[in-house]
């Protein structure tokens, strides 16, 4: 009798383990059952073309939020909506529930991988900085602008390039916080910055949209590695963004990944030839 009611409550046990299974999953799956019912997902975006972009319009585009969209449709959310969102307040709007993805370029980290879920490798590049036609500091390196202590850089608050400025040892009073890149550009051209830094694509659309002969681009910076982004979940919502990665690995196969971005002069084959698990363990 004993040994009977042993195995009575093993069996209770598995059953309960299966009902609590069930019901994670049921929890984990409610966010895109959410989604689809509410018929949209909220993003949030930078506009900073080619990764992300708003037209006076008012529609979304860039490589970024087009990637997002078609797989969102293809799981059965019919469209995005964007909020434009400094990188620094993208993760606490993310964790806080005002977007339920970041689709903005935000390049993985081992710091921002511990904060959120990210999707696998999206969009790849590498920086870049705008100066003055002939470089006249002859920058090449954040390390060249810490060096001359009149020198001084603009970035994206929260952005990959402040960080990299302060890590080369740029002091915080010479990185100086730009809002989007109309305004990097205006302050370069204006002489109140001596350089502004964005991925080697972002600062090409600028320039390319500028047509001001007395700029030049110093691209790759040197030292600066190769960063690559994900669609960025809240923690929690690790069923949705492998619903997602479901969803991108099918388009990357199917060679649709490719005809989305490349377009906006990104590589496909530069996403493809790495992973989210090597991009978090980088240091």
């Amino acid at each position: 009798m004993k040994k009977l009611g042993i195995l009575a409550g093993v069996a209770g046990l598995g059953v309960s383990a299966m009902l609590l299974a069930s019901g994670a999953r049921s929890a984990d799956d409610a966010k895109l059952e959410e989604l689809k019912a509410q018929g949209f997902a909220r993003v949030a975006i930078a506009n900073e073309p080619p990764y992300t972009a708003v037209a006076a319009d008012g529609k979304v585009s860039g490589a970024a939020p087009d990637v997002a969209r078609e797989i969102f449709k293809r799981l059965g959310v019919n469209d995005i909506v964007a909020s434009i969102s400094e990188y620094g307040a993208m993760i606490p709007g993310l964790q806080a529930g005002r977007f339920d993805v970041v689709t903005a370029g935000l390049f993985m980290k081992p710091e921002r991988c511990a904060a959120v879920a990210y999707s696998e490798p999206v969009l790849c590049d590498a920086e870049a900085m705008l100066v003055k036609k002939g470089n006249p500091k002859g920058f090449k390196s954040y390390e060249d602008i810490a060096k001359d202590a009149s020198a001084t850089v603009g970035a994206p608050g929260g952005g990959t390039e402040e960080k990299l400025a302060l890590t080369a040892g740029v002091p915080r009073d010479r990185v100086i916080v730009v809002p989007d890149g109309q305004s990097g550009l205006k302050m370069v051209q204006d002489g109140r910055i001596d350089a502004y830094s964005l991925p080697v694509l972002s600062i090409n659309d600028l320039i390319k949209k500028a047509n001001d002969p007395n700029l030049e681009v110093i691209a790759p910076v040197q030292g600066a590695p190769v960063y690559c982004d994900g669609a960025a979940f809240k923690k929690g919502d690790e069923a949705l963004r492998d619903a997602y990665d479901v969803e991108l690995a099918k388009m990357k196969k199917s060679g649709e990944f490719a005809k989305i971005i490349e377009p906006y002069g990104f590589s496909a084959k530069a996403a493809m030839s790495t992973t989210r698990e090597k991009l978090c363990a980088a240091k």
